[in-house]
């Protein structure tokens, strides 16, 4: 079985994936029953600690509650003493047959955990989440790629029949406020990544102001001579913040004024422990922000990567469309 925490963890990905002994849901749960140490045994299980988490243990030694035997057993007993935050309608703990995934919040940044078993591994839902390791494989295949993940679609499309898909995760997304809400990928169809710097510089003013927040902050980062996305990618790498906002991304229409007042923003290098590839058809950043927030992500890819890596691609846009992978 995994176990995934999604937070604020000290590796590029912002997350941490372990395998736990137990082959279910119920059997952990049952084994962590009558620690006389809850916190400390949750750490010891999951390679730290997972907020709210102990809760339920330290509340079954101090009632007595009753061991479960059940999945239905153990939902209720979940549903009623799991510790989550910021659960107003009742949705942030997600028990099923198979995965429980939980939703909370440690007063500075939402989080979410995972228990999934391996039967209920479904890659295009969980193949990103899973994935522990930077960077994000390369690769290009001429194949069809197809999705049924909700996009944010920008145009005017380019002439080609590809798509370009931007994945942007950070700690208060503008929009939402949020980093678990995100607002979906953005999608440039008729692209391929190698095309996109062109056709970002030389989109209308007045339209693009109109495209979503990631849209726009990418083209304010390309440059006018820049002739591919790599370039942008590594001004991002060197912007500041957990919530990098240039003066005017929201009013100004201009390319090439835009562009000016990101450059005035950026730093000389990264900082250390960025992280950033570039292939041909994927680029991608982890940005270090400090050792609180740790790392921020952007992914840029095409759907020639995206055919090489389907699973990959499919699990990824859904980790921009919803907390939950598994969420219909």
């Amino acid at each position: 079985m995994y176990f995934v925490r999604r937070w604020r963890d000290e590796s590029p990905l912002s997350k941490q994936v372990i395998r736990v002994a137990d082959a279910t849901v119920l059997e952990w749960f049952r084994r962590g029953w009558d620690q006389e140490d809850p916190d400390g045994w949750v750490g010891d299980e999951l390679d730290g600690g997972v907020y709210g988490l102990e809760s339920i243990f330290a509340e079954a030694r101090e009632l007595h509650l009753p061991r479960p035997d059940t999945i239905d057993e153990l939902r209720g007993l979940l549903d009623e003493h799991l510790w989550v935050e910021g659960d107003d309608d009742g949705t942030f703990i997600r028990l099923d047959e198979h995965t429980l995934r939980v939703r909370t919040d440690d007063d500075e940044v939402d989080l979410a955990y995972y228990f999934i078993e391996d039967v209920a591994a479904a890659p295009d839902r969980v193949a990103f989440l899973l994935w522990d390791g930077w960077p994000l494989p390369a690769g290009a295949s001429d194949a069809a790629f197809d999705h049924d993940v909700p996009v944010q679609t920008v145009r005017p499309a380019g002439a080609g029949p590809d798509c370009v898909y931007s994945v942007r995760t950070c700690w208060q997304h503008p929009g939402t406020g949020t980093n678990l809400d995100l607002a979906g990928a953005v999608a440039f169809p008729g692209l391929t990544l190698p095309e996109l710097a062109g056709h970002l510089r030389d989109a209308a003013d007045p339209e693009a102001l109109g495209w979503p927040h990631d849209a726009r902050l990418l083209r304010a980062l390309v440059g006018p001579q820049d002739g591919d996305i790599g370039p942008a990618m590594e001004r991002f790498a060197r912007l500041g913040g957990y919530d990098p906002e240039p003066a005017g991304i929201d009013t100004v229409a201009e390319h090439d004024l835009i562009h000016q007042r990101v450059v005035k923003d950026l730093a000389a290098e990264p900082l250390a422990g960025t992280r950033v590839s570039l292939e041909p058809h994927i680029a991608q950043v982890a940005r270090h922000i400090d050792s609180f927030f740790g790392f921020d992500q952007w992914f840029v890819f095409d759907t020639r990567w995206a055919a090489a890596h389907p699973d990959l691609a499919r699990s990824l846009l859904r980790y921009a469309a919803h907390w939950d992978p598994f969420d219909e």
